[in-house]
């Protein structure tokens, strides 16, 4: 596509046709020199990092395994957002460098730095949205066999996936990847374990995020085109509704719009996806050193005191509902398997009340979260989760009859819970962001090749550029304030698709079809892939 089609001025006079972009020149040195740089400074800050923490923790390190353990899977998890980087972000660069409005490594750079911000800024939402996914018996044995094999399996599968499709060029989505090898691991887990393979995931969480990612193309190929048809009907400026020029760049204005836009795109990317791997590190680190990452020792002691007035309120309202059963013994097993089969039985609300009562008095033996032994914060992160995830279950049974004050208290109490085990550590937040920015940099070309030159049959104007990206952010942002994971990857490319169709410029339907194949395929395949390799792991480790 080195010549685009040729042009005419609104005066019918022929004008220089829009000329590819300069996609092959390379970094220069001073370039990698920093590339590198900033790669060998994030690992030192990482490692640096969880020595300081194991030293606060006083954690008593009786054996360099799971130290070992620990940084072969920060790497690969790492590794899954360096991939995410080069995969997902071509699709915010390629309606600016397609249009002229940056060089094309100047804009991977910009792109990259906005999805580092992106990530630091972060709510933390989507990444727990994404571990309540994960069979809850492997998340309460985490540090396990079983544990370290659904982590390997899920991550590897993604990241095989995703280096399949970057290679053929064709903009499949990480999110939906991840979610397929979730789901892969769930089923698999709980065919292992002699049960129904859809017993193994939380359907109810994977449909709220399978519509996410399934709308979110349509959301955007409708939402672009009609945005188009609006600029037009408003902004009557010929300017921006032609291509490029030969290799000219577009007037000021519109070239700082589509900057604008491409920058909204990378940091709604950044705060969205980076955090799919921020909740499987975390995983990592419970796993692996427990006594540091289980609980978030940095909670104020007024928000504990807090906490167990909130636990002492729930145990109350628990209790009532659970009144004429009584349990003897360890009060966990029920409650794990309710979480398990969300099927209320007469032990579920008086087992769920003892240990609501047990995790009240742990935290206020010892006054604070910070003061609990390392040999109990494993314990009492585990219990903790189990409960919440409960109250979670409990809240959806649409025959509980929870009045509005009832909910309100069990709400605050969780929300209680999940400051102390649903956190994410600065540093991890730094590492992702390195991982994501500077996997922007490296790969970007094919992807950005097919949605600048094989979705639509002419070349992009400024404005279809604009509007898929003003869509494209706008979507991701309001995913990311409702813990949803969507794909950068569907909503831009079917807003450029979009634009294609609203201004009549026609769509290449061989792209298409390998686009909705890419769509269709990519959740069986990441189930199935993630399957066997848990299937594997499973037995190796």
């Amino acid at each position: 596509m080195t010549d685009m089609a040729i042009n005419q001025n609104i005066d019918g006079d022929i004008i220089q046709p829009a000329s590819r972009p300069n996609l092959d020149k390379g970094f220069n040195p001073l370039t990698m020199l920093l590339f590198f740089g900033i790669l060998a400074a994030g690992l030192l800050f990482v490692a640096y990092s969880i020595y300081i923490d194991v030293g606060n923790a006083h954690t008593k390190i009786t054996s360099y395994v799971p130290f070992f353990l620990l940084l072969v899977a920060l790497f690969i998890a790492l590794g899954f957002e360096f991939v995410n980087g080069f995969h997902d972000t071509a699709n915010a660069v390629a309606t600016v460098i397609y249009t002229h409005s940056l060089p094309a490594e100047f804009a991977v750079m910009w792109s990259g730095f906005f999805n580092f911000l992106g990530v630091l800024l972060s709510t933390g939402a989507v990444a727990f949205g994404i571990v309540s996914l994960l069979p809850v018996e492997l998340i309460l044995q985490v540090g396990s066999s079983a544990g370290f094999a659904m982590v390997f399996a899920l991550l590897i599968a993604a990241i095989i996936w995703n280096l399949g499709t970057w290679y053929f060029g064709l903009p499949a989505s990480s999110s939906h990847t991840l979610i397929g090898s979730i789901i892969g691991v769930g089923v698999a887990n709980a065919l292992m374990r002699g049960r129904d393979g859809t017993s193994g995931v939380d359907w109810s969480k994977a449909t709220e995020i399978g519509y996410a990612l399934l709308l979110s193309p349509l959301v955007g190929f409708v939402c672009a085109a009609i945005l188009l048809l609006l600029l037009k009907a408003i902004i009557r400026n010929p300017d921006l509704y032609k291509a490029p020029e030969g290799n000219k760049a577009p007037p000021l204005w519109i070239r700082g719009l589509l900057i604008l836009t491409c920058t909204g795109v990378s940091f709604a990317h950044g705060s969205n996806d980076g955090q799919k791997g921020m909740g499987l590190i975390m995983l990592i680190l419970i796993g692996t050193v427990p006594t540091a990452y289980a609980l978030n020792r940095a909670l104020p002691e007024s928000q504990v005191a807090q906490f167990q007035q909130l636990s002492s309120a729930a145990s109350q309202i628990i209790s009532a509902k659970g009144a004429g059963h009584s349990i003897i013994g360890d009060p966990r097993p029920a409650v794990t398997q309710f979480v398990t089969d969300r099927k209320i039985t007469e032990g579920t609300y008086p087992s769920l009340a003892v240990l609501v009562k047990d995790v009240g008095q742990q935290v206020a033996q010892f006054g604070s979260i910070a003061k609990l032994p390392a040999e109990q914060v494993g314990n009492t992160r585990n219990d903790m989760y189990l409960i919440s995830e409960a109250i979670r279950f409990l809240m959806k049974d649409k025959e509980n009859d929870l009045s509005k004050e009832e909910v309100a208290t069990l709400n605050a109490y969780k929300g209680g819970l999940d400051s102390a085990t649903k956190f994410i550590p600065l540093w991890v937040k730094i590492a992702v962001a390195i991982a994501l920015g500077l996997g922007t940099m490296i790969g970007w070309k094919r992807i950005v090749i097919t949605v600048g030159e094989k979705i639509g049959k002419s070349h992009l104007t400024y404005a279809q550029g604009a509007s898929a990206e003003l869509v494209a952010a706008a979507t991701i942002a309001a995913a990311d304030n409702f813990g949803l994971p969507v794909s950068t990857t569907h909503v831009l490319s079917s807003g450029v698709a979009g634009t294609m169709a609203a201004n009549g410029s026609g769509l290449q339907m061989a792209t298409i079809r390998n686009l909705a194949m890419a769509w269709v395929l990519t959740l069986p395949c990441a189930i199935a892939l993630s399957a066997f390799l848990y299937y594997i792991f499973s037995h190796l480790f």
